[in-house]
């Protein structure tokens, strides 16, 4: 027996695998349709706007910038781990090439979120080699990066 679930890990796939792998390289990607030009966000197999089968619809590296859509901040969570992480913040960001994305906050106090604020992609470790895109707010001059912490161990 391994443990309890962990009901907050990817569970990547063939197809899900370059989306997981390049995230632990620090770069997050979208899939942009060939056919109609628009980039998506949860990754799919076909164009959510047009249809366009899977060989119409490609990776692509994103830029990392974002603004604040909305948020909330969780202080309380009874599902196993997360309640180990409270308080955080779950938030909803506008990606610069246009799909929003469901995410978290880091490295910003509550009280200093704002609608539109600008933010940058970051990493934050889930389990051994297993990385997720997480966003703080942006900072001239600075690239991608990893979050200090696991964020299974963040307090």
């Amino acid at each position: 027996m391994s443990g309890p679930a962990r009901h907050d890990l990817p569970e990547a796939d063939d197809f899900t695998r370059p989306y997981w792998d390049a995230a632990a390289e620090g770069r997050l990607l979208l899939r942009r349709c060939a056919q109609c030009g628009r980039a998506h966000h949860y990754p799919r197999e076909f164009c959510p706007h047009c249809w366009a089968g899977e060989d119409r619809v490609l990776w692509e590296t994103a830029s990392g910038r974002a603004t604040l859509y909305t948020w909330s901040v969780v202080h309380r969570n009874d599902l196993p781990p997360f309640g180990a992480r409270v308080p955080y913040t779950a938030a909803v960001v506008d990606l610069a090439e246009g799909p929003r994305m469901m995410t978290q906050v880091v490295d910003c106090p509550a009280p200093q979120l704002r609608i539109g604020m600008p933010l940058e992609v970051g990493f934050g470790q889930l389990a051994d080699g297993v990385w997720i895109p997480v966003f703080r707010p942006a900072s001239q001059g600075q690239s991608s990066s990893r979050t200090q912490e696991p964020l299974a161990r963040r307090r």
